[in-house]
């Protein structure tokens, strides 16, 4: 445990992404399987059931450590993390310093401590993890706690985890990706088969592979000028579309669909698995279900009826149609893609989907454009389409593992905005539980103001303190945690879409809000109104009637016309925007 916590406790000290990767590749070459196969279970974002929960967990301490009720809520509002606020109590506490230091591995805590609670009482699960609190030292009972919680999250990426396991074991970070895609138990079988040499992605440290994805190649925000990348031609120019992205996987007549998050969600989608197992061969597809037919997608929010249901009944399936955008060929008849350039893998796409298409599985249409001018004009126009702006792929590029510069962009349309009142605020969690971070913002309605969206990001650390600040001295009523503040500040919320909304009170929902900055040259009584939003959500809905085409076979490589480009053809005044 105290080599965890202190490898914890560096990646938490670190925001070099190279120093990260070295302390992590030093961690796995001098430690035991078990504990590196744990260990990597809780990098990559996974954990365990949760064993207590935390409101219990403050009660024993509590118990322990016999501080009144008014000192440890105080101390949990300015701490705001039961882990931490145990910790520190039982540092604090003079008859609680560690009475023994019995030194276990992570994997001997996990296998021989941990896991077994799952099986206890309460009163067996209290007497042994007081008895561990009594072992440890401040660092390591924070852990512990949240190993007990199954609230531990380490700040890295998988691609950092890919890079520094690569490093352990002399493998490319491919590989490693590949292996560790699915379902995967921590064992040391496990991480010893990870590590084991050979050309084979997946069959070294998974036996049973017959139906996995392979690791996502995933866009990056484009943060400069569209011209920097070069001419158009060497680009590939389609809809980004708000969906779940997933991967399709066929083989020996059984089919998979996987999210980008690597769990299966066939079962959510049965009807849509039904339609994909009529693509003949084994392949696996990269693409995106979308609300309703493919060639006019429909909005998140009917998407999200789906979402999270194991078994949905036959009437929700036919309330809220899916359908497949398929983008990308990654493996077809036993014969990996990736290592192809996309314009051979969309040639390939397309011969083996389109005797296949319907309303509900389709292949992402090509925007055909001559300019990054005329690209720019459809971007401004996605909203009427009820997309998120364009993905640009390069034509010449590989499927890579993760976040590649170069490979794939995504250039999303401007947010929508509007100006808001801040009318309420709570705390935080973690690190900003002592802060009021979590802000409602209102629109004025006749002459009262009417909640519209809750934003906790766009600001600065310095902002946050100042608001705060602010907040604490302008407070008109308090409920539980949350403050009522006199409206006299304006800011900008920017948000992805609007929807109905019968659960709120304004009658609307905006889609990822966040703030953009104060509008101190604005009065509150400047602030925008709730049909001004209603009006932003009619005119996105009414939008162009846009007819599609069928999609052409691939113009030939060298085509001087096309520079390597598939086209779709849309509407004329598309065309030329």
């Amino acid at each position: 445990m105290r080599a965890f916590a202190a490898l914890f406790e560096r990646l938490d000290q670190t925001t070099s992404t190279t120093e990260k990767v070295e302390i992590m590749a030093e961690f796995f070459r001098g430690q035991d399987a078990d504990t590196s196969a744990w260990t990597l279970f809780f990098l990559s974002g996974r954990k365990p059931k949760q064993l207590v929960g935390s409101a219990k967990l403050r009660q024993w301490a509590q118990e322990v450590v016999r501080f009144p009720d008014w000192l440890i809520a105080e101390s949990y509002a300015a701490v705001g993390d039961t882990a931490e606020l145990i910790a520190l109590m039982l540092s604090a506490a003079e008859d609680q310093l560690p009475e023994t230091m019995r030194e276990l591995s992570l994997g001997e805590w996990m296998n021989t401590r941990l896991l077994p609670l799952a099986t206890m009482d309460d009163a067996s699960r209290r007497r042994r993890i007081t008895d561990w609190w009594r072992e440890l030292p401040t660092k390591e009972t924070f852990i512990l706690n949240k190993l007990l919680t199954g609230s531990l999250r380490v700040g890295v990426s998988e691609t950092l985890v890919y890079r520094s396991l690569a490093s352990a074991f002399s493998l490319t970070p491919s590989v490693i990706a590949s292996r560790l895609v699915g379902n995967w138990h921590p064992t040391a079988e496990f991480f010893l088969r990870l590590g084991q040499s050979g050309h084979d992605d997946h069959s070294a440290a998974t036996p049973d592979n017959t139906l996995l994805p392979v690791p996502f190649c995933l866009a990056a925000p484009l943060d400069k000028h569209p011209k920097e990348l070069g001419p158009i031609e060497n680009w590939q120019c389609e809809w980004k579309w708000d969906g779940v992205r997933c991967q399709v996987v066929k083989r020996g007549g059984q089919l998979e669909i996987w999210s980008r998050g690597e769990e299966r969600i066939t079962g959510t989608f049965p009807d849509l698995a039904a339609t994909l197992s009529t693509v003949s061969g084994d392949w696996i597809l990269d693409g995106e279900i979308v609300a309703g037919d493919w060639r006019s997608p429909g909005s998140f929010q009917t998407l999200q009826m789906r979402l999270n249901r194991k078994k949905p009944t036959q009437a929700l399936m036919r309330a809220t149609s899916v359908s497949f955008l398929a983008y990308d060929l990654l493996q077809w008849n036993g014969e990996s893609w990736r290592e192809k350039m996309l314009v051979e893998r969309r040639s390939a796409l397309e011969n083996l989907v389109n005797s296949s298409l319907s309303s509900s599985l389709g292949i992402s249409p090509l925007l055909s454009v001559a300019s990054w001018e005329a690209a720019a004009g459809l971007r401004e126009q996605s909203r009427c389409r009820g997309a998120e702006g364009l993905m640009l792929k390069g034509t010449r590029t590989l499927y890579e593992t993760g976040r590649k510069r170069g490979v794939w962009f995504k250039w999303k349309v401007d947010p929508l905005t509007v100006d808001a009142v801040l009318t309420a605020a709570q705390p935080g969690t973690g690190r900003r539980a002592s802060l009021y971070t979590d802000y409602t913002f209102s629109l004025w309605s006749n002459e009262a103001l009417v909640p519209v969206a809750k934003a906790y990001s766009g600001l600065t650390d310095a902002e946050v303190r100042e608001l705060d600040n602010w907040i604490r001295k302008h407070t008109t009523e308090r409920f539980g945690p949350v403050r009522m503040v006199e409206s006299l500040r304006v800011f900008e919320i920017g948000f992805e879409g609007i929807s109905r909304s019968d659960r709120h009170k304004s009658g609307l929902a905006v889609r990822f809000p966040r703030i953009l900055r104060e509008r101190t040259d604005k009065h509150v009584q400047d602030a925008n109104r709730l049909e001004d939003l209603t009006q932003m959500l009619e005119s996105l809905m009414v939008g162009p009637a846009l007819k599609r085409h069928p999609i052409e076979q691939p113009i030939s490589p060298g085509s001087p016309s096309s520079g390597e480009q598939m086209s779709l053809h849309l509407l004329d005044e598309l065309e030329s925007p």
